[in-house]
């Protein structure tokens, strides 16, 4: 009995049972679903006794996880796993396929909830350099620029030697390596910042730097700020001394009273040549960017015939890849049913990405004041303070009128 070669079956063996939550099925139970990925986006955990932070879970780049063979996936980190105990220490989970826990800090996360609630009162001045950055202003560098002290310096002598391995190239990459051989740091880190610390992408942005002034030499003979500034005096363009909520400095263009013979449009982008050279002095603007008002209202059909589409282009490219400047915001108010003309010469010139930022509003102007707080805006704006007033503007710029000046850049 029970011998192997008796063809007598011998006991039957069951098959074990495993106590419930200990993630092994036992026979007729369903085994438990696999571990996911922790969802994208900040978690905050507050337990009694310990302290409070947020632990921020990172996308993985492509190819991620799911482009993997499943064996070659590697498993999500748990929460908090591997964190050293206390959630709120300075450790950070990474992985090269399934992404990067990081944790941030409360301040950080202050920070980042005052950026959703700000006010003009927040800022800096506009004009003038900045003498600190104020700390939320540095938070949105770091999470909309990837900016962070060490990548500043890294990423100024990463563009400077780009720049020399270049300049043997073409004559725009020569034009380049003289522009920066006699420029500072300071200079560099405003290019690096507008493409968001892509050392690469910076450079090219040198370049157009540089190609806009080839391209239309005009704006730029015997440009100082002497030169325009009775442009400037006549509001063309405008500057509000207080920044919008955003932070961004706020230019205007008021159209009613403007004589295109009397001031040329080339006279008014050389205006706007030397403001954005001087504004992008302050590292608030170099990172909060501009905002741009433009009122339609008293647009006639006369001066919609007298302006060039060639002078059209000459401003859209001023505005696309020419400066290192973000220009975040373009609004229109007021204008009358033919500007239509005149913006349909303009709309193909315009990228994707600057066009998702202009703003039509004619006279439905609540959405406007939304974005716009009308306590910063002057009375022909339809603001609360007093008419806009060139010649404060220009003395807040280049300070007291100097007739004998030459400051030719």
């Amino acid at each position: 009995m029970g011998s192997g070669n008796t063809g007598t079956a011998g006991p039957r063996l069951r098959a074990p049972k495993f106590p419930p939550g200990s993630g092994r099925a036992s026979p007729g139970e369903q085994r438990p679903p696999p571990e996911r990925c922790p969802p994208v986006g900040p978690r905050v955990r507050v337990q009694p006794g310990e302290c409070r932070c947020v632990t921020a879970w990172v996308r993985p780049a492509s190819p991620g996880p799911a482009s993997l063979p499943k064996q070659a996936r590697p498993r999500a980190p748990r929460w908090g796993r591997g964190l050293g105990g206390c959630l709120g220490s300075p450790h950070s989970l990474s992985s090269p396929q399934t992404g990067t826990f990081r944790i941030v800090s409360e301040e950080e996360q202050a920070l980042r909830s005052k950026l959703e609630r700000l006010t003009t009162k927040d800022h800096g001045p506009v004009f003038g350099k900045c003498e600190k950055i104020p700390p939320h202003t540095l938070q949105k560098a770091k999470d909309e620029l990837n900016e962070t002290e060490e990548k500043r310096e890294v990423a100024v002598k990463a563009l400077r030697e780009l720049v020399q391995e270049r300049a043997g190239g073409e004559d725009v990459c020569q034009k380049v390596a003289e522009k920066v051989q006699e420029r500072d740091d300071s200079f560099l880190l405003r290019f690096i910042r507008a493409r968001k610390f892509d050392v690469h992408r910076a450079y090219d942005l040198l370049k157009g730097y540089v190609n806009f002034r080839q391209q239309y030499p005009e704006l730029f003979d015997n440009l100082s700020p002497e030169a325009v500034r009775s442009t400037i005096e006549a509001g063309y363009p405008g500057i509000l001394a207080s920044r919008d909520k955003y932070g961004r400095v706020v230019m205007l263009f008021n159209i009613e009273n403007w004589d295109y013979e009397e001031i040329t449009f080339d006279e008014i982008l050389r205006a706007y040549c030397i403001i954005l050279e001087k504004l992008l002095e302050n590292e608030e603007t170099q990172i909060n960017g501009f905002c741009i008002i433009e009122n339609f209202k008293g647009f006639t059909m006369q001066q919609a015939s007298g302006i060039k589409p060639s002078e059209l282009k000459k401003m859209v490219d001023m505005l696309q890849d020419s400066f290192p400047a973000r220009f975040k915001a373009v609004h229109f108010i007021h204008q009358p049913w033919y500007f239509t003309t005149t913006y349909n010469v303009v709309k193909p010139f315009l990228k994707s990405k600057l066009l998702e930022r202009v703003f039509v509003h004619g006279e439905e102007l609540e959405s406007f004041y939304q974005e716009i707080d009308a306590d910063i805006l002057p009375a022909d704006f339809g603001g609360n303070l007093p008419k806009y007033d060139g010649k404060a503007t220009a003395e807040k710029l280049f300070g007291p009128r100097i007739e004998s000046e030459d400051t030719a850049l």
